[in-house]
């Protein structure tokens, strides 16, 4: 039989494990100095792919005579979950570890990273395409800011 300081040590490391497995795939917030830009805008971009699939979906869902419930909020669920994901690429990855107040064009940077997270979140209230247009171009402005392209 396993003592009870046993027991503990045992669920207390199987907790440190499962909580390190589920914060080692985003990217660290040490100084690390390992960054990959072009592939965060990529995945902005596939980000927003993902929720006007969901937004289209869910739209043809709802216009449907025998729609499942449990498919509409699938869908939903994944329209938001892909917002989050678009949000914490904006504000964990570019606003905090590689966007700094002695960057040129800083205020425009965080001014459009801003526009990019209501854009977002707007997304993830509404099923307007409006708002996937919007983000595709804000990305296109930042990524432009970015990398100082003409």
């Amino acid at each position: 039989m396993m003592t009870m300081k046993k027991m503990m040590l045992v669920l207390t490391l199987n907790a440190m494990v499962f909580f390190a497995a589920a914060t080692a795939f985003a990217h660290c917030e040490i100084p690390c100095g390992i960054y990959d830009d072009p592939l965060r805008i990529q995945l902005l971009r596939e980000h927003i792919t993902t929720m006007e699939k969901s937004m289209k979906t869910v739209q043809a869902l709802e216009k449907s005579v025998s729609h499942h419930a449990h498919m509409l909020i699938r869908w939903v669920s994944n329209k938001e979950d892909h917002a989050n994901k678009f949000q914490e690429i904006v504000t964990q990855y570019f606003m905090t570890q590689r966007i700094s107040a002695d960057d040129k064009n800083y205020d425009k940077k965080i001014q459009t990273l801003h526009q990019m997270l209501v854009a977002a979140m707007k997304c993830k209230q509404t099923t307007d395409l409006a708002h996937i247009e919007t983000l595709r171009k804000l990305v296109d402005q930042f990524e432009a800011l970015y990398f100082k392209k003409k």
